[in-house]
């Protein structure tokens, strides 16, 4: 009987924006080690926010760390797309099989994507032709319970080890905080937007400050959008491109050209 050779495992690159010590991103460890051998390249605080901002005025820094050994794991002193440029360039020297990023606590739906550190990521990945995926959960607690998902968000990223994703193309996945998810649903963005207001205040030299707030609206009725989704208990999947070109405003704008 002769001896099948060692089926190799896919290499999965993890990255998130809450940190390398928080727990989504922890959680994401243990489940994508079941799908493969996992790499890990995450901030080393907090980014949220960062939208696609890379560093360049400042040296980065990459340090390894070792929580328990089973993998290769690396805190970044940048941004998310930092963490994905440096992992491909200077650590893996070669595209991982997929990209995941997160789990991120808060929601990335709808017009939040577009600030979304978590979303920037896997959106950098798309652009390095890498499948790639941002998972987050409406869940902004360090102690969110992410066992309800774990069974979708495997279904969803063995899913795109298989099947791979349209160029240039990224999933935006967000988790509803619920016991008992009913599924998932392939949505649309949903077209929302926030109102945003800044609060003033005075420090001890009287001198302004401000905080952002703000209130989210969304006049989006569809029952195919990633709001209506999430608020009816289902996993939102949206795909997400990098190529903004609003293709639709082409035709307008043709007299101006000379």
């Amino acid at each position: 009987m002769t001896k099948t050779k060692k089926e190799k495992k896919p290499v999965i690159l993890i990255t998130n924006d809450d940190g390398i010590m928080s727990p989504g991103i922890r959680q994401l460890i243990k489940l994508m080690r079941i799908l493969g051998d996992v790499v890990v390249v995450a901030p080393d605080k907090p980014q949220s926010a960062m939208g696609h901002a890379i560093t360049i005025a400042t040296p980065l820094r990459l340090q390894q760390i070792n929580i328990d050994g089973r993998h290769i794991e690396y805190s970044c002193s940048g941004t998310p797309v930092d963490c994905v440029k440096l992992a491909v360039d200077k650590i893996l020297f070669k595209k991982p099989d997929m990209l995941v990023s997160g789990i991120n606590h808060g929601s990335n739906s709808s017009i939040n994507v577009i600030y979304s550190g978590t979303m920037s990521a896997a959106l950098e990945g798309a652009i390095e032709n890498i499948p790639s995926i941002g998972f987050s959960i409406l869940d902004y607690s360090f102690e969110a319970d992410f066992t309800p998902c774990e069974k979708q968000i495997l279904t969803i990223a063995r899913n795109v080890l298989q099947n791979g994703l349209p160029k240039g193309t990224c999933l935006n996945v967000n988790i509803p905080k619920i016991e008992k998810i009913k599924g998932i649903k392939i949505c649309r963005q949903a077209i929302a937007y926030w109102d945003d207001e800044y609060y003033e205040r005075k420090d001890p030299h009287h001198k302004s400050y401000y905080w952002l707030t703000g209130e989210f609206i969304n006049n989006d009725k569809g029952k195919d959008t990633d709001e209506w989704a999430l608020k009816n208990g289902y996993i939102s999947v949206v795909p997400v491109l990098y190529d903004f070109t609003a293709h639709h405003a082409i035709p307008y704008l043709k007299n101006i050209e000379e």
